[in-house]
């Protein structure tokens, strides 16, 4: 019980620290950095800013409310990271998603690690952060690759180092962005994966590269599929047939619109010979795959 006591108490002398204009912390150098810099403090919501260099421009609403609701029963779990700015003002370097939970739900507080940094170090600390979620899709990390190497100045073998990947992996990621943004924009819908895209972009010519991604999305075809399909494609020549799509017969084409609209998914139909056949339907997350699994348990 003593030991709880002390620590909270050791909170509150941080938060008044930071909150005392005769002793306030504006480098690294300062008396009271040590006191501060690697402490978790509970800073106000309203002195945190946003980060102008965050990689990330999209979140999802109902995810926020998911962790929200989180933090409303078990509170911030990790803390956020800020960068001094002046006395008693800071800005967000990563955990944004925490960030706007937390006022969605009404707290005026937060857990936070305070760092000194300049605007550079920001930007770098953000794109790094941004890098290492585990929920990025391969358009966002390759982006943000991109902005390290351009922005920060950094080499892809710096880069390597700094991010703890292979060289070739980093390499893999920055050629997506040689694809058309049609098809960029589709890889981070979930319409294709990255290895459908790392074969596509192994056609220079950016019209053909979207005759052949309209292909693998209107016949669901496979990694495997596109790979064959994109070594054909650069071998012929008759172009043309390879590309053209297979021709659906009436009644699958009419039962693949019907199930599309039904389940609200881009429902596909392959049809093979002797009347065979593959129906595919997506999903988003394990949400998404509830609802269109009750949607089909409702029609029995």
């Amino acid at each position: 019980m003593a030991k709880a006591t002390k620590k909270q108490a050791l909170g509150r002398g941080l938060s008044a620290l930071l909150k005392d204009s005769s002793n306030d912390i504006k480098s690294v150098t300062n008396k009271n950095t040590n006191q501060v810099l690697g402490s978790i403090v509970a800073l106000d919501l309203h002195a945190i800013e946003m980060n102008p260099f965050q990689p990330r421009s999209s979140f999802n609403e109902e995810s926020l409310r998911e962790l929200a609701s989180s933090i409303k029963e078990l509170g911030v779990i990790q803390p956020i990271t800020v960068r001094k700015l002046g006395f008693n003002k800071f800005q967000l370097v990563s955990g944004e998603r925490r960030y706007r939970a937390s006022k969605l739900i009404g707290k005026e507080s937060i857990p936070a690690f305070i760092r000194i940094a300049n605007d550079q170090e920001s930007l770098e600390m953000a794109l790094v952060e941004n890098i290492q979620r585990q929920d990025l899709d391969p358009i966002e990390i390759a982006l943000s690759y991109q902005r390290l190497i351009e922005e920060i100045n950094f080499t892809q073998e710096e880069l390597s180092d700094r991010v703890g990947k292979n060289r070739s992996t980093i390499a893999n990621y920055l050629r997506l962005l040689k694809l058309d943004p049609i098809i960029q924009t589709g890889m981070r819908d979930g319409f294709i994966t990255m290895g459908h895209g790392r074969a596509i972009i192994n056609i220079s010519n950016l019209g053909e590269q979207l005759d052949i991604y309209e292909k693998v999305i209107y016949e669901n075809l496979s990694v495997r599929e596109t790979e064959a399909l994109v070594r054909g494609f650069k071998n012929s020549s008759d172009k043309k047939i390879l590309i053209k799509k297979a021709v659906l017969p009436s009644y699958l084409n009419s039962a693949k619109i019907a199930l599309s609209e039904y389940l609200s998914s881009n429902v596909s139909i392959k049809n093979y010979a002797g009347g065979k056949g593959k129906l595919s339907i997506p999903f988003k997350n394990k949400k998404d795959f509830q609802r269109i699994l009750n949607l089909l348990k409702s029609d029995k």
